[in-house]
């Protein structure tokens, strides 16, 4: 990527970033301690998982591979937000956590499928 030179400068990594600290520090302290090693771990790791991907990707010489590691960050996106249904569905959290989270998920989503439209085009030329 022209201009680029590290994955902490992408927009989509910058916006996982911010999802990850979002879940860490206003969703996960409202759960019960009964949720430690379930809930709060699975949405703790896929949480993670989006801008580790990102990077990882990155990191890869192919546009292929890096195209594969954007789409698995999607599926922890994803999965991230299920997790938070599944919380409000449980009492965990209220609505308005929900939505926020569902605000930067689509963020998130939005700018992610814009990257992994570029790096198409780029394997492309």
């Amino acid at each position: 990527m022209a201009g680029i030179n590290s994955f902490e400068e992408l927009a989509c990594w910058k916006e996982a970033r911010k999802l990850r600290v979002f879940v860490s520090k206003t969703i996960l302290p409202k759960f019960p301690n009964s949720e430690k090693f379930e809930l709060v771990s699975q949405m703790r790791r896929s949480s993670r998982s989006v801008g580790n991907n990102i990077s990882e990707g990155f990191g890869r010489f192919h546009f292929q591979e890096n195209i594969q590691f954007c789409r698995i960050a999607r599926g922890s996106l994803d999965e991230t937000l299920d997790h938070g249904i599944t919380a409000l569905d449980e009492s965990y959290i209220t609505e308005e956590d929900l939505r926020e989270l569902r605000k930067i998920h689509d963020k998130v989503l939005r700018i992610l499928n814009g990257y992994i439209k570029y790096l198409k085009a780029q394997k492309n030329k």
